[in-house]
């Protein structure tokens, strides 16, 4: 019998095909399958994907070699310049070819401490779109210097690509508040002369002259009589002027008082005159008293020396005009400033 043997290509064909299936048998290990198995070969973790990052995410294993490049902050807006408080305002924007989304973070250094004093997880963030970091309702930056920095990866692992112009980082200078400006006091409007007390006119006309014998001023509103203080109002009216400049009794009387009062009147006397008013003169130079009690003067008598003894910050006469016996029961203070406006002018 006559043995058929097959043609060389076709023993050529077979050896090719038998090589081919060993080639791949040894490519494949024992016990792996193809479709949903070959997604997530052995030992690798499939990353996280969102419902708007793509397909490019899908499949990929977490810690190989990623297909794509890595995320870059395109737009990062932090105010030069902020007032101590709330944290201002930051718009970022991240971007990365053929990856949907980031997971990313923003927080705020101290370049005093190096360390954050706000941060913010901003979670897994659409690329190629402008983010707005809303910060926690109790974040409060002191005055300062600050980094504003951005943090992000994407699915496969990459950590943000810091370039020179793109590097993801802003620098913050925050302010103190300007003070807060106070309210400028008003000075109260003068008080008619009640009917009956003798007028400023009228006390020029029987001589009187102003009772500091210097340069002087009124000062402010809150030299004025009826300016607010700590649980009372100003009863006189305050003259400005030099330490040692000369206290004069403006009209003739007597000496009723001549005192001392550490917390508020300092070294103070009080002039009974015959005219139904009391004068009472506060804030004397220490041992400056020219007078004493019970002595009878008359108008432009020295009774003491302007000082800032007691209850004041400055040199000063405090003068007080008194309808009636100062401190009495039925009498009362007037404002000062009409009588020594016309003593100043002699009119």
């Amino acid at each position: 019998m006559r043995t058929v043997r097959p043609p060389r290509v076709l023993l050529a064909v077979l050896a090719c095909a038998a090589f081919g299936i060993a080639a791949l048998l040894h490519a494949v290990p024992a016990g792996a399958a193809f479709g949903a198995a070959a997604a997530n070969p052995p030992g690798g973790v499939r990353a996280p994907s969102d419902a708007g990052a793509g397909g490019s995410e899908y499949g990929v294993i977490a810690g190989g070699r990623p297909t794509t490049g890595r995320p870059v902050v395109v737009t990062l807006t932090v105010p030069a310049a902020a007032v101590a408080g709330a944290p201002p305002r930051v718009q970022l924007q991240i971007n990365e070819r053929g990856i949907g989304s980031v997971n990313a973070r923003v927080a705020i250094v101290s370049l005093a401490t190096n360390r954050p004093v706000v941060a913010v997880a901003l979670g897994w963030v659409r690329t190629g779109r402008r983010l707005t970091v809303h910060w926690p309702h109790h974040a409060r930056l002191a005055a300062g210097s600050y980094h504003v920095s951005v943090k992000a990866r994407d699915a496969h692992g990459s950590p943000l690509l810091r370039r020179a112009h793109a590097s993801g980082v802003a620098t913050l200078n925050v302010s103190a508040p300007p003070p807060k400006s106070r309210p400028v006091p008003v000075a109260p409007a003068p008080a008619p002369i009640p009917a009956g007390v003798t007028t400023p006119a009228q006390t020029v006309a029987d001589g009187a002259v102003f009772p500091v014998a210097g340069p002087h001023s009124f000062g402010g509103p809150e030299n004025r009589f009826g300016a607010p203080r700590a649980g009372h109002i100003h009863q006189g009216q305050d003259v400005l002027t030099a330490e040692g400049t000369p206290v004069v009794a403006p009209l003739g009387g007597t000496v009723t008082s001549a005192s001392f009062q550490s917390g508020g009147a300092g070294y103070y006397l009080v002039e009974h005159t015959g005219f139904g008013l009391d004068f009472m003169f506060a804030h004397c130079e220490a041992h400056s008293f020219a007078v004493g009690e019970g002595q009878a003067v008359t108008a432009g008598t020295t009774l003491c020396r302007a000082g800032q003894t007691g209850d004041a910050t400055a040199p000063h006469l405090h003068i007080e005009v008194w309808v009636g016996t100062w401190h009495t029961a039925g009498a009362y203070p007037i404002d000062p400033l009409p009588y020594l406006e016309a003593w100043e002018r002699g009119v």
